[in-house]
C-alpha cells in the first residue's frame, strides 16, 4: 500500500526477466463517473479516499503468491495507492509476466479480480454532489 503516486514503470520492471515475452498490465485510475450497477444511474466523482486494514500489504503479497502459482507466469507485481485520490490519479497497477502473451493476460485479470475481492482496501467515494459513499466495507 503506497501513500505516493504509483508508477507503472515501476511494476512493469518488476516482472521484466530475459525469458519474459509477453506481459499482461492492468492500471486503474480514478474516474469522473461512477454507475454502481444499482439502477440508480451515474452520480459524478470528484474524489476518493483509499483506506486499508493494517494486513493489506501481507494480503496483497498472498494474493499475488496465489495467482502466481495458478498461472504459468516468470512474475506477478502490484501496488495500490492509499490515501486521497484526484480525478486521473493511478489507484492500482497490476502486471504478469509470462513466457507467452495468454498466460500473463490471464493471470493479470486473475491478480486484479482476486485483489479486488481479497485484499482488505476500502474507497470513500466522493460525489459532486456532496455525497461520500464507502465500498468495499465487510
Amino acid at each position: 500500500m503506497l501513500a505516493e503516486p504509483l508508477s507503472v514503470d515501476r511494476v512493469l520492471d518488476a516482472v521484466r526477466a530475459p525469458s519474459v515475452g509477453g506481459v499482461g498490465l492492468f492500471v486503474g485510475l480514478v474516474r469522473d463517473i461512477d454507475d454502481a450497477g444499482d439502477g440508480a444511474g451515474e452520480r459524478g466523482v470528484a474524489s476518493l479516499d483509499y483506506s486499508a486494514h493494517p494486513s493489506a500489504a501481507a494480503e496483497l503479497s498472498r494474493v499475488a503468491a496465489e495467482v502466481a502459482e495458478r498461472h504459468d507466469v516468470l512474475a506477478v507485481a502490484t501496488e495500490h495507492r492509499v490515501g486521497h485520490l484526484e480525478i486521473g490519479d493511478l489507484a492500482v497497477v497490476v502486471a504478469a509476466g509470462a513466457v507467452h502473451r495468454a498466460a500473463a493476460l490471464a493471470a493479470c485479470r486473475d491478480l486484479i479480480d482476486t485483489l479486488k475481492q481479497q485484499v482488505p482496501i476500502w474507497k470513500a467515494q466522493q460525489f459532486t454532489d456532496g455525497d461520500t459513499e464507502w465500498v468495499g466495507l465487510p
